[in-house]
């Protein structure tokens, strides 16, 4: 039996469990995952994030990788090839939105150097460690967020608001937010001091 104990919102899924356990709130600096992360998180919106998880091999094979330079020259034919594509989730807003997204994304790699810098600049590469015992403590989004989420739409970034900036953070470890009492609370945070990353900010109560 596994006795873990785990952020609630993870459920039962054993596709949310892996998820939870190997991947949300890990630092992320690879600029490929990254783009990954903003493309289905602009498609979650409105969505669970387990619906997502669940095609998202679907949209690695539709997005080619999410290689942010390939999916910026799609075309109208790869638009309608999307709009078609039963496996992922089939909105057109969201879909220009991406493909839009990327070409800004090469901009701003071309501007700062990486995406991971653009991001990881915000926290001073140095990850925000909260303190929460409750998963009602969690918010929905915090002051950063909302600053970042208004430097990415002057960047020219769409469907990003300062909620899925923030579920961004979470997810790609800008943020720890596993509950104190989670098992990758720790790990995670002896992750960031073998790293030499230790966190000296936005611990709270």
């Amino acid at each position: 039996m596994d006795l873990l104990k785990r952020c609630p919102w993870c459920g039962t899924d054993p596709l949310y469990l892996d998820y939870h356990d190997h991947e949300w709130g890990v630092p992320v600096k690879d600029d490929g995952l990254l783009f990954e992360f903003m493309v289905l998180e602009s498609f979650q919106a409105g969505l669970s994030w387990l619906t997502i998880l669940r095609k998202r091999e679907a949209f690695r094979h539709a997005f080619l990788g999410f290689r942010p330079d390939e999916v910026a020259e799609f075309s109208a034919a790869d638009r309608i090839r999307l709009l078609n594509d039963r496996s992922i989730v089939r909105n057109e807003a969201k879909i220009r939105s991406a493909i839009h997204n990327a070409r800004i994304v090469l901009k701003i790699k071309e501007c700062y150097g990486s995406l991971s810098h653009y991001f990881w600049r915000f926290v001073e590469d140095r990850p925000i460690v909260h303190h929460w015992d409750r998963l009602q403590q969690v918010p929905a989004t915090i002051p950063l967020a909302v600053t970042i989420s208004k430097d990415l739409k002057q960047q020219g970034i769409r469907f990003f608001g300062p909620v899925i900036t923030y579920a961004h953070m979470q997810a790609t470890g800008m943020v720890n937010d596993h509950l104190s009492q989670c098992h990758r609370y720790e790990a995670i945070l002896q992750a960031y001091i073998n790293d030499r990353n230790t966190p000296t900010m936005g611990r709270n109560r």
